[in-house]
């Protein structure tokens, strides 16, 4: 019997972490806008909403049931998360590439993988959560 979690996104401890991404996004932007140009700023706004918005779905599917009955269902919707959040960064990402012009591949690469950097410190975000 799978049980499914009830609770909404933002009561959830994953939404900290999509509100750090979407911050480092809007910082990154600003800073490669100042200092490199509106072309770089919008590009490194685009990277940053790439991983926010695949590391969105993958939350809103990897978290949809919980406790030890469910470990199948668990195990199921963590890959199809991750499979479809893999589908969906190479989809945007080939979207931007061919209909942003023109475009900073320097500020998008780093807007995103700042955003990444921000997922891969989840626990260190999460663990102030745990305290609580």
């Amino acid at each position: 019997m799978n049980i499914r979690n009830r609770t909404p996104l933002h009561r959830q401890p994953v939404f900290r972490v999509l509100q750090m991404q979407l911050l480092v996004t809007l910082i990154t932007a600003i800073v490669c806008a100042s200092v490199f140009g509106i072309v770089a700023g919008y590009s490194g706004l685009i990277g940053g909403l790439i991983a926010f918005t695949a590391n969105l779905y993958f939350a809103l599917k990897a978290f949809r049931y919980f406790g030890a009955r469910s470990a199948g269902a668990i195990v199921r919707s963590l890959w199809s998360g991750e499979m479809g959040k893999q589908i969906l960064t190479a989809v945007l990402f080939a979207l931007v590439f061919v209909g942003v012009k023109p475009l900073e591949p320097v500020a998008l690469f780093a807007g995103y993988l700042l955003v990444l950097g921000i997922g891969a410190s989840a626990l260190l975000l999460m663990k102030k959560n745990l305290r609580h």
